[in-house]
């Protein structure tokens, strides 16, 4: 399984990242929207790359060109709330796509925010039977909401490539997803791979709650 983390190289994505991450910068959520937005345009770009493409002939008003065109069925699955502008900057880039929606989160055990469990109430998702299957969450803290997500979705068919994209992934978290995921058709996809999490399933750095840092917090 292919792990591509971004940060390793440099590019104008790592500028996007900083301002996520920069609490002086990410409390201005029209800015923190756009920048979760635009780090997903530019990840579809990536992605694109690993299309497979066909040529086509269109005429142009002097004469015909060449054009390679992807030729790949792509459905694009967005984990509810936070994935949305990330969602919308790969739509943005992916305009033909399918789109599903997923609302996974976290149910706490206790007043602690320690301990937790994973729960999925709601999908909308067209058939990804034999389709390339983007899953996208900004923040991969423990590779649970992932999976739950994904074998949710598996109700809908079987993609022949899975794509799981991401701004943020701890380490943990790219490793259990590679435990998990089919080693021959995953490749995983991130801006930055953070090192831990702490007791609270947060990354470490990371950058907080991009859920409430979009969308305001919530109670």
């Amino acid at each position: 399984m292919q792990v591509i983390n971004f940060s390793e190289s440099n590019s104008l994505l790592n500028s996007f990242v900083r301002e996520i991450r920069d609490v002086t910068i990410q409390n201005d959520r029209l800015r923190f929207r756009r920048n979760i937005e635009r780090v997903g345009e530019l990840m579809a770009y990536e992605i694109s790359k690993q299309f497979t493409y066909n040529t086509i002939t269109v005429d142009t008003p002097l004469d015909k060109a060449d054009v390679s065109v992807p030729q790949e069925e792509v459905v694009i699955a967005t984990i509810l709330r936070a994935g949305l502008p990330y969602h919308h900057g790969m739509l943005n880039y992916l305009d033909g796509a399918d789109n599903a929606f997923v609302s996974a989160y976290r149910k706490y055990r206790e007043t602690g925010h320690k301990t937790f469990d994973i729960h999925i109430e709601y999908i909308a998702s067209p058939s990804i039977e034999g389709k390339t299957l983007i899953l996208t969450d900004p923040m991969l803290a423990t590779g649970s909401s992932m999976e739950l997500t994904y074998r949710a979705l598996l109700t809908k068919g079987n993609p022949s490539k899975i794509h799981i994209a991401t701004i943020i992934a701890s380490r943990q978290a790219v490793d259990y997803c590679k435990s998990i995921f089919p080693e021959d058709k995953t490749t995983i996809w991130a801006a930055a791979i953070d090192p831990a999490v702490n007791e609270s399933s947060y990354i470490i750095p990371g950058l907080g709650d991009a859920g409430d840092l979009a969308y305001g917090e919530k109670i």
